[in-house]
């Protein structure tokens, strides 16, 4: 397969990556005519970027110490705000002297400001706060859409909100506080969020800054071991693209064209021969999300199957010797984007019943899921007690999960009832218990993934190797269709809140491959019943990201599937 791919790609300024000069953590971002203005929190620099060059200018070299440990930026005529500790304080640009406007019991992190009213946030007290510009008097309040670190930004009528922790930033209505849709950023920790004119397309784009920090291997020559791990500042300011679609309650973001090999080296842990030995790997499904624009074999030749709407690689051998030597698998071109659906508890107060071919196919124990023992099943009274609404249930079950559970890789999976005794459990032990109690409920359930892509859209035309394969849980709504659910990712905060980013949402490097079906499969006239595939091969997977994308003006397939559609796909 060629690495040529068309030019449905970003337009070069829209896909730059801003890496302003000698600043270490980003917490403020604002725009002033085609410039940025953004704030560093540990240096104390208000600066002016050029967004096509990173051309960097302080704009306060004598008050930088009143500017340290600052967040949140906003600019209304010529006058800017920023937060500071527990106040919120503004300045004319020309003389950048602080004066206080407001304080709060809790610290805060955002601010955004219209010709007569204040917006602040803070997590601390987990509210955006609405204040009178001029009185200084608060008016009303709303709930955080999210868990993390917000900053804030006006946008007309709309109120932006980007969340640290979630990864997400958040389209409101500024007079309720209603969230219109929410969209996953590419990179994690946004730390700041505006939008800037764009004159070569009269459009406006939203620029989001990101900082955390990043491991990787420091060179010292004066240590004995010369390579160590260790951590450096990562800040920098890219554009977030997304095209919202409310008739299918979602919203695309920012997507990359990935080029994505499953590759199989033959490798027996025993001498042995197989007769007529067939060999089946699933290979990348269509999403709304996900387009495949291009398959290929690797090594061998297959044949493609299609079982139950997935697509399925078929490799025959007529006679598998002892150590014989053989690689095999596929390429794929796959454009993967950012997904967030934006459904309500409300928006599913009255659904119809499952299809009774769901029931028959996703309320059963079809894989150890030990949804007969006690455990399991006093587990699954216990996560949802008399919740009757399907969103709030699965959020109940996913909650109770993160609640008795922690991250952690085993060399394989147990079943649901001794995972959660112990407490313990890798991404496949979680997905199982979810599995189980939604399953107990009445919610039909089924596993997704295999793979995600190294996060690191930055590093163009490198092969980049996953570490673990990883799997996820789609839940069906009837009427609506699957819609997705991290299984253990958002466990990130010991006892809560946890975030819901990946709750009805996935991130653009997660790879959707096998969904409800076996992800590789093998059958021979002579296979013996201990032998597993990890006893035969040894799988490479490889990613390499060609470009990114701009999620296309329409989307295919609708998530509103009829039960057979969605029973297919």
């Amino acid at each position: 397969m060629s690495n040529r791919f068309d030019a449905a790609t970003v337009p070069a300024h829209l896909q730059r990556t801003i890496r302003p000069n000698a600043l270490y953590v980003i917490r403020g971002l604002t725009s002033l005519g085609n410039r940025l203005l953004a704030l560093d929190t540990i240096r104390g620099y208000l600066v002016e970027i050029d967004p096509a060059t990173d051309d960097t200018r302080i704009l306060n070299p004598y008050q930088v110490e009143e500017f340290i440990d600052a967040t949140g930026l906003a600019l209304v005529d010529n006058c800017l705000w920023f937060a500071k500790g527990h106040s919120i304080f503004w300045c004319q640009l020309e003389d950048l002297i602080p004066h206080e406007f407001t304080t709060l019991p809790y610290p805060i992190e955002g601010v955004a400001v219209l010709p007569e009213t204040v917006y602040i946030s803070s997590q601390k007290s987990g509210h955006i706060y609405i204040y009178e510009r001029q009185s200084g008097r608060r008016i009303t309040r709303f709930p955080s859409p999210g868990v993390g670190l917000e900053n804030l930004t006006m946008r007309g009528n709309e109120l932006w909100v980007c969340d640290a922790t979630e990864q997400t930033a958040y389209c409101m209505d500024r007079a309720t506080g209603d969230i219109h849709f929410s969209v996953l950023t590419p990179f994690p920790c946004p730390s700041g969020i505006t939008f800037l004119p764009d004159p070569q397309t009269e459009t406006e784009i939203c620029y989001v800054a990101y900082a955390y920090e990043e491991p990787y291997i420091r060179d010292d020559p004066n240590a004995e071991n010369p390579h160590q791990l260790t951590y450096r500042d990562r800040t920098f300011i890219h554009p977030l693209h997304f095209k919202h679609h409310p008739d299918r309650h979602y919203t695309l973001s920012n997507g990359y064209l990935v080029e994505m090999s499953y590759v199989e080296e033959l490798s027996p842990l025993e001498e042995l021969t197989l007769n007529n030995l067939e060999w089946r790997i699933a290979l990348p499904a269509e999403t709304p999300r996900q387009t495949v624009r291009h398959v290929e074999p690797v090594g061998l030749p297959f044949t493609e199957e299609i079982q139950d709407g997935q697509r399925i690689a078929v490799f025959r051998f007529d006679t598998l010797k002892p150590n014989e030597g053989r690689i095999f698998g596929w390429k794929a071109l796959v454009e993967m984007r950012g997904i967030k659906y934006q459904f309500t508890p409300h928006d599913l107060e009255r659904v119809p019943p499952l299809p009774d071919e769901f029931q028959a196919r996703y309320l059963i124990d079809d894989d150890d899921l030990a949804m007969d023992t006690p455990v399991i099943r006093q587990a699954a009274r216990d996560a949802v007690g008399t919740e009757t609404n399907i969103l709030r249930r699965m959020l109940k079950i996913r909650n109770y999960v993160y609640d008795r559970l922690s991250y952690g890789i085993k060399p394989h999976i147990d079943t649901p009832d001794i995972a959660l005794e112990r407490g313990i459990g890798s991404c496949g032990e979680y997905v199982g218990i979810i599995l189980a109690l939604a399953r107990l409920n009445g919610i039909a359930c089924r596993t997704v993934g295999r793979y995600k892509c190294p996060p690191y859209p930055e590093r163009r035309g490198i092969p980049l190797e996953p570490d673990f394969n990883h799997v996820w849980v789609e839940f069906y709504v009837p009427d609506i269709g699957w819609l997705p659910m991290e299984s253990n990712v958002d466990d990130v905060i010991e006892r809560g809140p946890y975030p819901t980013r990946f709750f009805m949402g996935l991130a653009w490097y997660h790879a959707e491959i096998s969904r409800g079906g076996t992800f590789e499969k093998l059958k021979a006239d002579n296979l013996p019943e201990h032998i597993k595939l990890g006893d035969l091969a040894i799988n490479h997977i490889r990613f390499t990201i060609l470009a990114e994308l701009m999620p296309p003006a329409d989307a295919t397939p609708a998530v509103q599937a009829a039960p057979a559609m969605a029973l297919e796909h």
